[in-house]
């Protein structure tokens, strides 16, 4: 068996064809793993675990029984899921991870993160994330309305989607010196991440000490996976049904 990784759903229940496709594979390939990890943005948008919309509550049900049939998984925020909970987490039976996180994998040593805390040159946004992972700041939103918390999240949307067709690519990816920061710090082998949408596999070194960045793609026209068994880490598209 294998450990399976996943980033960038971004589940909306205008794109229902991901939500099939996630669900398929809740039900199928997941069944079999070791264990699932969710690298941040399983949904567009999450404005609170009380969110009462139906589609939502379909992808908790199917995560719960994943976590019922005895595989273990878990979860990361991303930059569009960060209010996710502890009631979220119970509902689901999904262990919640910090970012990053350290791993060991058949005798690899793994870093997981988002991603987007690597984007350091994106200066605008990294203001925005930090502000928006302030326990205030959520306590803040979570004293609003749903239907306030949903007219926010739309406008963030909206703003972001604008703002990310004139930001520069190279500022909107990783920054690579952050990313040896970030092996060097842990010591890992393998840094594996969602977030930009660029699957790849990059070789590079870090202190003469060869090393590997892994970046999952995202799951708007097929799904994006790592399977890591003992043969070792393998990127892999899923193409839709």
């Amino acid at each position: 068996m294998a450990t399976l990784f996943v980033s960038d759903l971004h589940l909306e229940p205008g794109r229902p064809e991901i939500g099939e496709q996630f669900l398929a594979f809740l039900a199928g390939p997941a069944r079999q793993a070791d264990a699932l990890y969710i690298l941040g943005d399983l949904f567009e948008a999450w404005i609170g675990d009380d969110d009462p919309n139906p589609y939502y509550a379909r992808m908790k049900v199917a995560l719960r029984e994943l976590s019922d049939a005895g595989v273990p998984v878990f979860f990361m925020h991303g930059n569009r899921d960060f209010m996710i909970g502890e009631t979220f987490a119970s509902d689901t039976g999904v262990t919640l991870l910090g970012d990053p996180h350290a791993l060991e994998l058949h005798g690899e040593k793994v870093l997981l993160s988002h991603g987007d805390a690597l984007c350091t040159d994106d200066v605008e946004y990294q203001q925005v994330r930090a502000m928006t992972r302030n326990p205030d700041w959520q306590a803040m939103m979570m004293s609003r309305s749903i239907e306030e918390r949903v007219a926010f999240a739309r406008q963030a949307r909206e703003q972001s989607m604008a703002r990310g067709q004139s930001a520069d690519d190279e500022i909107a990816d990783v920054n690579q010196d952050a990313v040896k920061q970030a092996i060097r710090e842990s010591g890992a082998d393998i840094l594996l991440h969602g977030h930009t949408h660029r699957p790849a596999v990059h070789p590079f070194h870090v202190d003469e000490r060869p090393v590997h960045r892994i970046v999952l793609g995202d799951w708007y026209e097929q799904g994006s996976l790592v399977e890591w068994d003992e043969d070792g880490p393998r990127l892999e598209e899923l193409p839709r049904p």
